[in-house]
């Protein structure tokens, strides 16, 4: 009997901008915002994608639902490849797959009230009568954490973190299986922050829902995730559970990256690791390991050979790593 596939599995993700051809000279090199990029999310999962800005995060985000259309690589959806759908297809497939912003402002339709905001993909998709929604969108009002008479105001009158929470009510509407969250909490207070955080992982508790996070914040990463994908420009360096990888990482980068997380213990001093240098540009990245032009371990084959993302042993399970000597 064949094992079921994963909720969703990219391959080869890649996501190349072309540079517009000056009027002059030769033309510029494409940007390869996301190069070579596997991944899989299962069902009830939280897989976390991190990185320094400029790595690719946001973009293989959009690149899974196709806001922006990948240059090349697989997305499968319950085994279902989606880049290749006509865009009906694909809409009818986002009741399946819906994505939480991470401005809660300029998501939101300001000349709607919120509770028409939430009931759109009900009269899009649903098939419901006006009573129906209505009921449904009380419903979802409550369980985001919102007072359902608040549904005639516009979103100028929320606050951030009830912005967000009614972008979370609208991805919740017709039951996805997976909701892309696009670094949906770096732009509210930390308290706020905490509270939106709770929430997601009480809906994946209740309803079952995967998630895609996308993340720069370590500490709200490590609350919420099963595992973690860390990314640097463009390509991926390590993917872990969660408790692996905070405790024992392997990557040069993800050490890096950790030992920056601030420690709320005033009697222990941290010991940092300072990156050197800026990052290479995604239009010109350097050969072999894209890591090289700053990492404390390279040697003459990092400048000259990619290193493959490979197995090791974990305790919790498999560590992957893009590493020669780690």
């Amino acid at each position: 009997m064949n094992a079921a596939p994963p909720l969703l599995a990219v391959e080869k993700l890649r996501k190349h901008y072309l540079s517009p051809k000056p009027w002059f000279g030769p033309a510029k090199p494409p940007i390869q915002a996301v190069d070579d990029v596997s991944f899989t999310v299962e069902r009830g999962e939280t897989l976390a994608l991190v990185g320094e800005s400029g790595c690719g995060k946001t973009t293989t985000a959009k690149s899974v639902v196709r806001l922006v259309e990948p240059t090349s690589g697989s997305v499968r959806l319950e085994g279902e490849e989606l880049t290749t759908l006509s865009a009906e297809q694909m809409r009818q497939r986002r009741k399946d797959l819906q994505i939480v912003f991470q401005d809660p402002y300029a998501s939101l339709d300001p000349r709607l009230p919120a509770g028409e905001i939430v009931a759109e993909p009900l009269r899009n998709f649903a098939g419901m009568t006006a009573a129906q929604r209505r009921e449904r969108v009380q419903w979802l009002f409550a369980r985001v954490g919102l007072r359902p008479e608040s549904a005639a105001k516009f979103p100028h009158e929320f606050s951030g973190g009830q912005r967000q929470r009614l972008g979370i009510a609208r991805a919740l509407a017709l039951n996805p299986k997976l909701i892309v969250c696009d670094e949906p909490v770096s732009a509210l207070d930390v308290s706020v922050q905490a509270q939106v955080v709770n929430l997601l992982m009480d809906l994946q508790a209740e309803l079952g829902i995967a998630y895609l996070f996308v993340a720069h914040d370590l500490a709200v990463v490590r609350h919420i995730s099963h595992r973690v994908a860390v990314m640097y420009l463009g390509q991926m360096v390590e993917v872990a559970d969660r408790d692996t990888l905070f405790a024992t990482p392997r990557h040069p980068y993800t050490e890096i990256l950790l030992s920056a997380v601030p420690v709320p213990n005033p009697r222990v001093r941290p010991v940092r690791m300072l990156l050197q240098g800026d990052p290479p540009s995604p239009a010109n990245p350097p050969p072999g390991c894209r890591f090289h032009t700053r990492c404390p371990l390279a040697q003459a084959i990092c400048r000259e050979e990619r290193p493959p993302l490979t197995p090791r042993e974990a305790g919790a399970g498999t560590q992957w790593v893009a590493c020669h000597f780690r």
